[in-house]
């Protein structure tokens, strides 16, 4: 069985009836942050769109590309995780 990709998981906690979009945590890459990472509540995805998901933030909207997901976790249950390659960081070195 092949493992469903970060916009197949966010489509199925969206239409998939028990668990609600709005519930989710979402971890992104973003370049600057601590870590290099940012959590996304998912009420805050205002369109999940065929390559990227549409975003409420300070900033106004911004889109996101789903290959920057990290992981996807509904009431504390990691849905999603990404494999990173060894060579790949999503933190910055001191």
């Amino acid at each position: 069985m092949v493992p469903l990709g970060a916009r197949e998981v966010l489509n199925k906690i969206r239409w998939g009836g028990r668990e609600k979009l709005g519930d989710a945590k979402i971890t992104i890459i973003h370049r600057g942050a601590p870590e290099n990472k940012r959590e996304i509540k998912g009420s805050e995805i205002v369109e999940l769109g065929p390559g990227f998901m549409k975003v409420n933030s300070p900033e106004g909207e911004v889109y996101i590309p789903y290959h920057r997901i990290v992981k996807i976790e509904v009431y504390g249950m990691v849905r999603y995780e990404k494999k990173l390659d060894a060579g790949q960081r999503t933190s910055q070195r001191s």
